[in-house]
Parts: C-alpha cells; sequence; structure tokens
C-alpha cells in the first residue's frame, strides 16, 4: 500500500496506538478528508466516517448532527488550525486520537510552497498539547513519541534519526 517507508512507519505505530485503546468494530469521526491513513483504518475494521474538507477553524456546527460516534481521530490535523481549541471543546464523543508533529528546534514549521493550505500553524512541544488538550476539557490517558527513521544523509535527517518526531495522544472527556 505505501511507496515509501516515512508513511508505513508512521501509519503503522497510528493503527497499533488505535488498536490499543479502541476495539476495530468502533464508528470513528476521522477529522480530515479520506486519505491513505483512513482508507487502512477502514482496511482494519473501523468504520470510518471524513470530514468533507470543512474549514475546521470556523467550519465545525456539523459536529452537532454526529450520533453513534464511538471516537474521534485527528491524526496531522491540529497543527494545520489556527485555533485548535474551539473544535476540541466541540467534540460530541469521549474519545479521541490525536497525532501531532513535534517541534524540532533543528527545523523550522511546515510550510508548502505550492499550497496555501498545507501548512503548520503549530508544531507543538508535548507540554503544550498537553495542556491544550487539559484545558479543553479532555483527561490524557496515554501518550507516545515516535521517531521515524529514514536513509536520507545529512545532518537533520541525523537528528530526526535520533529526535522524536511525532506525537500521540488517546484522551478522554473530562
Amino acid at each position: 500500500m505505501y511507496e515509501n517507508s516515512y508513511p508505513k512507519q508512521r501509519f503503522d505505530l497510528t493503527i497499533k496506538f488505535l488498536k490499543k485503546h479502541l476495539n476495530t468494530n468502533s464508528t470513528v469521526l476521522d477529522l480530515g478528508v479520506e486519505n491513505p491513513l483512513s482508507k487502512l483504518m477502514q482496511q482494519c475494521g473501523y468504520n470510518i466516517i471524513n470530514t468533507n474538507g470543512e474549514d475546521l477553524d470556523v467550519d465545525y456546527q456539523f459536529l452537532k448532527n454526529m450520533e453513534s460516534i464511538d471516537a474521534i481521530t485527528g491524526f496531522e490535523i491540529l497543527e494545520h488550525l489556527l485555533s485548535p481549541f474551539p473544535l476540541l471543546k466541540s467534540l460530541p464523543t469521549n474519545k479521541i486520537f490525536i497525532t501531532v508533529p513535534l517541534r524540532l528546534w533543528f527545523a523550522p514549521a511546515y510550510r508548502s510552497s505550492t499550497d496555501e493550505w498545507d501548512r503548520h500553524y503549530h508544531e507543538f512541544e508535548d507540554w503544550q498539547l498537553d495542556w491544550l488538550l487539559d484545558k479543553s476539557g479532555w483527561k490524557i490517558i496515554d501518550r507516545e513519541k515516535w521517531i521515524i527513521k529514514n536513509k536520507k544523509i545529512g545532518l537533520r535527517p541525523f537528528l530526526r534519526n535520533r529526535t522524536p518526531r511525532y506525537y500521540a495522544i488517546a484522551a478522554v472527556r473530562k
């Protein structure tokens, strides 16, 4: 399914983390449009409902119509929002699963030069995401940091092969 090892490593870790906390027959609202990870989640048995590309900074009222959702996932989503707090407060479920890229001192925040929507407004430090979740009404029940290995040569690849790049959270409503 994967053409290179980067998404395979991250997707495998994400699925393993999700399965640790959520039965595979669960109904999940995945924040974001259908993507290779949400398709993989479906292949694992999860019933996935994706959002339709709404601007989640301003348009999250559709969440009020969601019924029978066992959990919400936000994998690589929060960093793209100017203000994730209102969305996190409004989620209509008692379980969420989130991954975000961690802020790295040796790399600038990501910004696409060709896509105005593909940029990171936040690259969190772990304590910042923890605080955001606590303040928006969530209790973290599990967390992991992941190093994604690559075979590139250079100082940044060397540092990335030794530094956690992704932060995964499982949380429940307080």
